[in-house]
């Protein structure tokens, strides 16, 4: 059980960089759930979880009044997901 918390327990860094990269692309199942578990536990990572959102929203309202959802460019895609790997 505790190698198990190890694996799923994330660092505070790897929890944001979840937090922007489903912004992007759709995490895995095991993301999601370590992202959970992490946001759970720690109230600065689900704040700035909660602040992402609220910036993203009026991101998207600003440069979307439309209400149509924003698209990236598959290399555009590629270039942040590169970011992530670094």
């Amino acid at each position: 059980m505790k190698k198990l918390m190890n694996i799923l327990m994330l660092s505070c860094k790897k929890a944001t960089e979840l937090i922007e990269k489903r912004l992007v692309v759709k995490l895995t199942v095991v993301e999601k759930i370590q992202l959970k578990m992490h946001t759970a536990v720690c109230s600065n990572c689900s704040t700035y979880e909660s602040q992402s959102d609220i910036i993203e929203n009026c991101i998207a309202k600003i440069h979307q009044p439309d209400n149509k959802p924003m698209k990236l460019s598959s290399k555009r895609k590629e270039q942040i997901l590169k970011q992530f790997e670094k």
